[in-house]
């Protein structure tokens, strides 16, 4: 016998659910970035950005690639933490 709370919670739940938008990732262009310790501080200020699941810095080409719920934050989110931190940057398109 089926218990119909379960039924019903399921009919609430599994909808909801499915609605959540799939993290996005994007690809910033980072300036300034001169120096090891300036690609901590950009992924420090990425990583302060509520929905920010992972942050990964390529020093060499000057990029951060980071991973985000975007119900939570927007690319323009990304783009002011770092430009707030000193380090202004654009998505790769």
């Amino acid at each position: 016998m089926r218990n119909p709370f379960l039924t019903l919670l399921a009919l609430t739940v599994l909808p909801l659910a499915a609605s959540a938008m799939a993290p996005q990732t994007v690809t910033l262009d980072v300036q300034n970035m001169t120096c090891a310790v300036c690609s901590i501080t950009v992924k420090k200020s990425l990583q302060s950005v509520s929905g920010v699941s992972e942050v990964s810095i390529d020093f060499a080409k000057k990029t951060a690639r980071v991973t985000y719920d975007a119900d939570k934050a927007k690319s323009s989110d990304l783009t002011t933490a770092t430009t707030n931190a000193g380090y202004p940057s654009t998505v790769q398109k």
